[in-house]
């Protein structure tokens, strides 16, 4: 059975920084960064898990074999986030998960793996990475997250693939040094092209049985800039490389990147074209795919670098990107204590969002034993009804800034969920996230995103629930 990439998702954070408006903030101190595109930001409630449920959450309809977890900037070291992941995409606990870290090409790596395996898997890629105020990665990396599922009577076949291991330090991060370090560009570029880029791309295409300028669309993740037209002219390949595109539009993704670029590169393609997906980091995986038909999930990744909003204010993204550390007062002091025992009992519907259903179709969240509904007198087992998919309409809606948010003004209020699909329809307190140019009103429909919930900096733990957010996201330049 060949087994290809049947789908493909992505996601990026409403937010975009406008290099160009942010360089004059910084003007006078003369240092060098990017000046040109956008850089995706991530809100203060989104972290690489949240952002990985995004970007996999329309591929899982059918439970995989096993679902893949790849950041170098997860917030957990010793707490699975593949545990997260695969509860809050609502699968069955006996789907096998694993998390990887600690290299850029983890994504790659481990898309090669599951392809070679022969299985049904989702991989997802997602980054949240610190960067230090005034460096180029400040303003250069991005936030986001992409997945690729992996399937039978696939939309592209894997034609050939070849992977190089090398300990090359272009940058780094350590427990002592958690921002990145990048050595001198053009070492690193001539280093990484002519050792690990030139010769793995060279034996994918031999695998594949086609010649480099056989391939139609790139998605190759540079250490530096520049290094695929340096490469493309050695290989004579002149097809586009979607990473550029994708750093220019939102940043650089890390372990996502090519994930994400490859996305794109399979929206450009047509059938029969050959498609190189590059990973970089502590090494070189290269993927050469041929393409039998349309990918679902690619066109919608495209269309996500073309929504956003931009940030005007470079205070309020040197706050988001935890470059500042304010005083927000008394209201700021809220410290909520998370217990396992709380979160072993709930914790699966929570970050789930699953509700349940009466004997008369009534949907409550949270599930009760005696269930809320009035003409119900004594327990029930109620129906689990997932109503993380399912979209509603806001009831009430409150504007705060007296409730403490890293990111004012604090939305909430009542939602009430359709009942197309949950029979009774449940009407849940929430927060909003993604507020509209004019805030949110009532009656406006909404749809569910996992966001960070409570964060607990001195015990260094978090939770996660569901937020309501616009059905749809404005595009770049509106408003």
């Amino acid at each position: 059975m060949q087994i290809g990439i049947a789908a493909v998702g992505g996601y990026l954070p409403l937010l975009r920084l406008d290099r160009k408006l942010a360089a004059r903030e910084l003007a006078w101190s003369g240092l060098a960064m990017p000046r040109s595109g956008y850089r995706a930001v991530a809100g203060w409630d989104e972290d690489p898990l949240t952002m990985a449920v995004e970007a996999a959450r329309g591929l899982v309809g059918k439970p995989p074999q096993a679902l893949r977890f790849a950041s170098t900037s997860a917030y957990f070291t010793d707490r699975a986030q593949g545990a997260l992941l695969l509860e809050a995409l609502a699968l069955p606990a006996s789907v096998r998960t694993t998390d990887l870290a600690n290299c850029r090409r983890a994504g790659t790596s481990t898309l090669l793996d599951a392809l070679l395996g022969g299985k049904e898997e989702v991989v997802a890629a997602a980054e949240k990475r610190d960067t230090q105020p005034g460096s180029a990665a400040h303003f250069a990396y991005g936030d986001g997250a992409a997945a690729i599922r992996t399937g039978p009577d696939p939309a592209a076949r894997l034609a050939g693939h070849a992977s190089l291991t090398s300990d090359f330090i272009d940058r780094y991060t350590s427990r002592d040094h958690p921002t990145p370090y990048a050595y001198e560009e053009r070492f690193v570029r001539d280093t990484a092209v002519e050792k690990l880029l030139v010769p793995a791309i060279t034996a994918a295409c031999a695998a594949a049985g086609i010649e480099p300028g056989a391939i139609a669309h790139v998605a190759c993740a540079e250490p530096v800039a520049n290094c695929w037209k340096t490469v493309a002219k050695r290989l004579r390949c002149p097809a586009p490389n979607h990473c550029e595109t994708l750093t220019d539009a939102a940043g650089d993704l890390g372990a996502a990147h090519p994930l994400f670029a490859l996305g794109l590169a399979l929206a450009a393609a047509k059938s029969g074209d050959f498609v190189l997906l590059v990973g970089f980091g502590s090494g070189v995986d290269a993927l050469v795919f041929e393409v039998a038909a349309a990918v679902p999930g690619a066109s919608e990744t495209a269309a996500l670098l073309a929504q956003g909003e931009v940030i005007r204010d470079f205070a309020r993204f040197l706050n988001l990107t935890g470059a500042i550390d304010l005083d927000w007062g008394m209201r700021g002091e809220f410290e909520q204590k998370a217990q396992a025992t709380v979160l072993e009992r709930v914790g699966r519907d929570m970050i789930g969002f699953i509700g349940g259903r009466d004997s008369t179709g009534n949907v409550q969240f949270p599930k009760s034993a005696i269930p809320v509904n009035p003409a119900i007198e004594g327990p029930e087992v109620l129906e689990d009804v997932r109503l993380a998919d399912e979209e509603a309409t806001i009831v009430s809606v409150t504007a705060d800034r007296l409730n403490f948010s890293p990111d004012p003004p604090f939305d909430f209020g009542l939602v009430q969920f359709d009942n197309t699909q949950s029979g009774g329809g449940a009407r849940v307190l929430m927060e909003m996230v993604d507020r509209p140019a004019g805030g949110f009103k009532v009656g406006d429909r909404v749809r569910m995103r996992l966001r960070i919930k409570s964060q607990n900096a001195r015990l260094g733990f978090r939770t996660y629930f569901w937020k309501a957010a616009p059905l749809a996201r404005r595009q770049l330049g509106e408003g």
